[in-house]
């Protein structure tokens, strides 16, 4: 009897340090995340301070609308990825994976959304050496550079974090990640938060102020 409990604790102690360790991993590459998208956020301060009028300019031929709603899509699928946390910590396998089914959905509804706006883009000959470019000011092609390269990195991470939910997602499903052990459950909806929380940054940057 004494050996049992010996050994529950001494597995239940390694579990506890394997999560911290994953914890404490993820949180420090998130902390490289942020020092990646803050020195691009910094760019374009910059650049925005020398080119003010043609990034406002530039900043009218962007969709506002198209972008309030994939603003309203990555915060619900936050709000998701929470909702599957504290479902699979009361044990319901099943009501977790619909919310990550839904976060899932959100993010894919946010490519797609991505890919008509960028589409009409190029349609018009506006993207990094297009034709429509070489009639702009150099603040409105500097202001579309930071464009397509900070959301086309952001529509990156989108994948990346659909991905990491959809192997969680396998991993819960297979009883791997259960109630006791879900702390890479929790590392994905860090990653998601992540991403909507450079999302929120982005979007009053580019389509916001004119």
């Amino acid at each position: 009897m004494s050996y049992n409990t010996d050994t529950q604790e001494i597995q239940e102690t390694i579990i506890h340090r394997d999560d911290f360790g994953s914890k404490m991993g993820m949180w420090l590459f998130l902390f490289t995340e942020i020092l990646l998208f803050g020195g691009l956020f910094i760019l374009y301060a910059g650049y925005r301070y020398i080119y003010s009028d043609g990034f406002a300019a530039a900043a009218t031929e962007l969709d506002v609308l198209l972008g309030t709603i994939n603003t309203i899509i990555l915060l619900t699928s936050s709000l998701t990825v929470v909702l599957a946390i504290v479902a699979l910590q009361k044990n319901n396998k099943d009501l977790s994976l619909f919310f990550l089914w839904i976060t899932q959905a959100c993010g894919l509804i946010f490519m797609i959304n991505k890919y008509f706006e960028w589409g009409a883009k190029f349609h018009h000959g506006i993207y990094p050496k297009g034709p429509a470019l070489q009639n702009m000011s150099e603040g409105e092609a500097m202001y579309f550079g930071l464009y397509f390269v900070m959301t086309g990195l952001h529509g990156l991470h989108i994948l990346v974090g659909m991905g990491f939910i959809g192997y969680v997602m396998y991993k819960i499903k297979k009883d791997v990640i259960t109630a006791t052990n879900f702390q890479k459950l929790e590392n994905s909806g860090l990653y998601w938060h992540l991403v909507d929380i450079i999302w929120i940054f982005l979007f009053p940057l580019f389509y916001l102020i004119h």
